[in-house]
């Protein structure tokens, strides 16, 4: 029986549509669409500070082992989007500062970890935008235990397919399969374009749910009663 199940290397994402997503917020998705949004304990160990767009890439190891994800990192491409699913496991770091110095080096535009990461300091300093469920001091060794690479996951309970669109930032994650990527760039831009524009009404002395209409449909549910 296979220990190690391997994949095809997805087709990278188009830049322009990358390059469409980064001028977006994940929360600006958010507004009107509800699938695909990693859970929130999955939350950023760097300071984000800007849309992070990319290739989905999957990689799925057990408990104490990281065998295949060394192996993987190999294979990183410049624009990718490493997801580790760790399978349940939440006690063992699978990345620290040295392995992800090498997945910065490969190109990754990021890493989601499914499980704690180690070596804080470290990667704050690499810069490397990663998001975790939190830290651990005990790590995984090169067990030989199995694995899969560029097949499909689970991270924060969304199901994450090779060459899924990711949009990430301080504010959570998203994972959009390809095929909706166009018609979700295009609502979340319009959107976009719209952010921030009642803000000066309310600077002049207007009412939040006056400009949003919330106070005209408790008014109305009031009146019906």
């Amino acid at each position: 029986m296979k220990k190690y199940h391997i994949g095809n290397q997805p087709k990278q994402v188009d830049p322009d549509l990358v390059a469409r997503f980064e001028s977006v917020e994940v929360a600006t998705i958010g507004h009107f669409r509800h699938r695909g949004f990693v859970h929130h304990a999955i939350s950023p160990v760097v300071e984000v500070g800007r849309t992070w767009v990319g290739t989905a890439v999957t990689v799925a190891i057990p408990a104490t082992d990281s065998t295949l994800l060394h192996h993987a990192v190999s294979f990183i491409r410049p624009g990718d989007f490493l997801f580790v699913d760790r399978l349940g496991d939440d006690r063992h770091a699978c990345i620290g500062g040295g392995v992800a110095f090498a997945i910065k080096t490969a190109g990754a535009i990021g890493v989601v970890i499914d499980g704690p990461c180690t070596d804080v300091e470290e990667i704050i300093e690499l810069g490397m935008p990663l998001w975790s469920r939190g830290v651990s001091g005990i790590t995984t060794r090169l067990n030989d235990l199995g694995g899969s690479l560029n097949l499909p996951v689970s991270c924060g309970n969304v199901p994450v397919m090779p060459g899924d669109i990711v949009v990430a930032d301080a504010s959570g994650i998203v994972v959009i399969p390809i095929d909706e990527a166009e018609e979700v760039v295009a609502e979340a831009m319009i959107r976009q374009a719209r952010a921030g524009r009642n803000k000066g009404k309310i600077e002049a002395g207007e009412k939040l749910g006056d400009l949003s209409g919330a106070s005209r449909m408790v008014a109305t549910a009031l009146e019906t009663r």
